[in-house]
């Protein structure tokens, strides 16, 4: 249950937890693709890893023709992970735009992603959506948000059966120390999990892998929140 020599797709994969999942894949001697918005985010993605096993591709993850002309060019390959999304939170008194922003946002561009990609993974191969751990322990403020990655989730599992023998299954973190500074909200997560601590990237990555490798497993969501959802 390793990676040597599969393809692994990510789109999102140029900061945070999909180029920490990057990182690993490329350790593990995966070729992998990883694919965002910014040029100058996947330039400096390509210098950190600094291998010839890695390939980056420009797409915008919210356009679905260019989803689909995205996996046109990638072709074949093992495994999806779509960890990419900008969005923002509000009360359900919100405007419009910030109240379909994370489904705009998060929860489309996943499920494009995923159907532009299924013809093109093997039958042995998954796919990784990314949700959160809002869609178990809401936070005030934020419905459209815990609805959204509660969506997610159903998602998954409605496509571990679509797609069978395709794996499809869910990550669900909690707030995780990335590149951001989020010094209030860190602090903040920190009384809200039972280990008391915000999570780190290679934790995160850690998951996702698993979902790649294990290949029992679909149509689940695994929460790596160091207890959030208990708490």
């Amino acid at each position: 249950m390793n990676l040597t020599d599969q393809r692994v797709v990510i789109i999102g994969g140029s900061t945070g937890i999909g180029l920490g999942t990057a990182k690993e894949a490329v350790r593990q001697g995966a070729h992998v693709v990883i694919a965002g918005r910014s040029f100058e985010k996947l330039k400096q993605a390509q210098s950190d890893i600094n291998s010839d096993l890695l390939q980056i591709l420009q797409v915008d993850n919210k356009d679905e023709d260019a989803l689909q002309s995205f996996f046109r060019e990638v072709g074949q390959f093992d495994h999806l992970f779509t960890p990419g999304a900008t969005y923002v939170l509000g009360p359900i008194t919100s405007e419009k735009e910030v109240a379909e922003s994370c489904f705009r946002n998060k929860f489309w561009p996943q499920y494009y992603a995923a159907k532009y990609a299924a013809p093109y993974i093997s039958k042995g191969g998954s796919i990784v959506l990314m949700s959160g751990a809002a869609s178990q322990r809401p936070i005030p403020g934020a419905a459209s948000y815990a609805a959204c990655n509660g969506a997610i989730e159903s998602l998954g599992k409605a496509l571990a059966i679509e797609l069978a023998p395709i794996r499809v299954n869910v990550v669900s973190p909690g707030t995780i120390r990335t590149e951001k500074d989020r010094k209030e909200a860190y602090e903040a997560y920190e009384g809200m999990t039972l280990l008391q601590r915000v999570g780190h990237v290679d934790e995160i990555a850690h998951s996702v892998i698993y979902l790649m490798t294990n290949s029992y497993t679909t149509g689940t969501t695994l929460f790596t929140d160091g207890g959030y959802v208990l708490q």
